[in-house]
């Protein structure tokens, strides 16, 4: 479903756009991504609503086939957000260690104390924390709104997956410049 209003108590949240996953081959250029949601993030501050920026510093406990960092340690600025989003004074950073940002962290407290009622959501990779992220946010009760050229994944088909089958059964998506015109 295409975008179709924005609540008053609208948040951007943007998934692990951060230094070490920003550098990673993406089906879509992630220069692209982060330029999206830098252009969200301005209209966002500009209108006086929240923004959240979140970056992952490690894996979740448990054993994987696919771990973080192949052969040892991540390089030191590999959880730093990216600079064209900041962070900006006011915006609200969270920390997570798990694909999506409300397990383990106090993202969900942090909204409805905001008054937040609708989240619009931004990142890489779309299939993992992106999705990971509209699906607890659907959960917790948030309309819940995609800005489809502001995610990308590292694999292609598992992004239309994520775009075509699964978030229009979370909410709605747009593009960055639709989602702007909502915000007036």
């Amino acid at each position: 479903m295409t975008a179709t209003t924005l609540d008053q108590g609208t948040a951007l949240v943007v998934v692990d756009l951060q230094k070490g996953i920003a550098s990673l081959d993406t089906a879509h250029p992630a220069a692209g991504v982060v330029a999206n949601s830098a252009a969200l993030a301005d209209a966002f501050r500009a209108k006086g609503l929240p923004v959240v920026l979140v970056h992952v510093v490690d894996g979740a406990p448990g054993r994987n086939e696919a771990p973080m960092a192949s052969g040892g340690q991540l390089p030191a600025d590999w959880a730093d957000i990216v600079p064209e989003l900041g962070p900006h004074e006011g915006d609200i950073v969270v920390t997570k260690r798990t694909w999506g940002a409300f397990h383990g962290t106090d993202l969900d407290l942090r909204l409805r104390r905001a008054g937040v009622t609708q989240v619009v959501l931004t990142g890489i990779a779309t299939s993992i924390g992106v999705e990971s992220t509209a699906r607890a946010a659907h959960e917790h009760g948030y309309n819940v709104t995609i800005a489809t050229d502001a995610v990308t994944d590292r694999d292609a088909d598992a992004h239309r997956n994520s775009i075509g089958r699964i978030f229009p059964r979370l909410g709605e998506t747009g593009t960055t410049k639709a989602i702007i015109e909502l915000l007036g």
